[in-house]
């Protein structure tokens, strides 16, 4: 028998198991507790065995599993109509993932512009440091070395444009353009921000050449940010846009989010999954959905947000050779390193702290958006003294 690892070894992962979480915490088989700020990047955004989805879930699954879109799914609809009436969307298609909204939002971009009759439009415009995936279309749109090496030809008709570079932008964004597809705030590329006169001018530029604006809010969306979805603060709204990550709260799920106008080709038999928005997933994402869009708990993570950013701040002034700033929105940070944060993680994991390592010498901070002010105030403490032990 060849002693090639039986789980494909793509995956660097840390010497750490959890056998259960609560809450903000992660706990291994011996007992040990992790204080959790990396939410299974972006995903877990009520925390570990949430009482409330856990009920969720368990009364669907009593009930019925999986049908297939060749039914109509009631809590399919249901989650549908929450979406819908919380945001600028006229419709909703289910995924499992973040990369296969991806994919949709690309063909749907595309179909779009083919169903009006200009099949030519297929170029969608992207920034240098985005991820939206790792399949071949997401890479092909992200375009960097790291992920598209080795991989062979890439789908074509798409062109990446410098971070941030609107003047870039609008040199390039034409009557030919497909769409500009972005991240409002970059989280694989770093916790970088799109100013909001950015976004404003991005979507003018849309509107001015007829190009589509799909916007990936699969890790910044679901309230991480404070609003429920990040594009709000610039009171601007997109086409198309990727949810996934904390849509279901733990529970793999994804959807693309569109205007009737962006959807309008695609019609019966131009898309599908076996397995998109199944009833388990849609059951408890319906209560994410709840518990989530409330002013009163988005209120909340910003009020925790700025309590965490204070804490932060002071951080970096007391260790100007570790740390550079803070950046981000809501419980979406990032701490710019002067050094690697791979070492900031690995050290945290001597304080039982989990955080997640981004690009740009980023680490990220994405915490339950629960986590209780007695939680950010430990978790801040084992960060000073991971950085205590890079600083000795």
């Amino acid at each position: 028998m060849s002693d090639f690892p039986h789980v494909l070894p793509t995956y660097n992962r840390a010497p750490i198991s959890f056998e259960r979480g609560e809450g903000s915490w992660a706990i291994t088989q011996d007992g040990t507790r992790y204080l959790d700020l990396g939410a299974g990047i972006a995903v877990n955004v009520l925390g570990h065995a949430n009482p409330a989805l856990v009920e969720a879930l368990t009364a669907q699954a009593g009930r019925i599993w999986h049908v297939s879109n060749l039914y109509q799914i009631p809590e399919q609809q249901r989650l549908a109509d929450l979406l819908v009436g919380h945001s600028f969307a006229d419709t909703v298609f289910f995924t499992n993932s973040g990369t296969e909204a991806a994919e949709l939002a690309i063909k749907m971009a595309r179909k779009y512009h083919d169903h009006a009759g200009h099949p030519e439009r297929i170029e969608i415009l992207t920034f240098e440091g985005a991820f939206h995936g790792r399949s071949t279309g997401a890479i092909a749109a992200a375009g960097s070395e790291k992920m598209v090496k080795g991989f062979g030809p890439l789908m074509p008709g798409f062109r990446q444009l410098p971070w941030g570079d609107i003047a870039a932008l609008s040199d390039a964004i034409s009557g030919e353009t497909c769409a500009v597809m972005l991240e409002p705030i970059q989280g694989e590329g770093g916790i970088r921000p799109l100013p909001d006169e950015d976004l404003r001018e991005i979507r003018r530029l849309c509107d001015e050449t007829g190009a589509l604006l799909i916007l990936d809010e699969v890790q910044c969306g679901m309230g991480r940010t404070g609003r429920l979805f990040a594009h709000e603060y610039a009171g601007i709204t997109p086409d198309i846009m990727m949810v996934a990550k904390g849509i279901g709260g733990g529970f793999p799920l994804g959807a693309v989010l569109a205007t009737q106008n962006a959807a309008s080709g695609m019609t019966a038999g131009t898309h599908g999954s076996t397995y998109g928005g199944n009833p388990l997933a849609c059951a408890v994402s319906a209560k994410v959905m709840e518990i989530v869009a409330d002013e009163t708990f988005l209120a909340e993570v910003n009020r925790k947000s700025a309590l965490l950013n204070q804490k932060l701040e002071a951080l970096v002034a007391a260790h100007p050779d570790l740390f550079e700033s803070v950046r981000g929105h809501g419980l979406m940070l990032g701490l710019k390193c002067r050094i690697s944060p791979a070492d900031l993680v690995t050290a945290g994991y001597a304080q039982q702290l989990l955080t997640v390592a981004a690009a740009d010498n980023t680490l990220r901070l994405l915490p339950p958006l629960n986590i209780s002010d007695e939680e950010i105030d430990e978790a801040v403490a084992r960060l000073e003294k991971a950085a205590q032990s890079l600083d000795a």
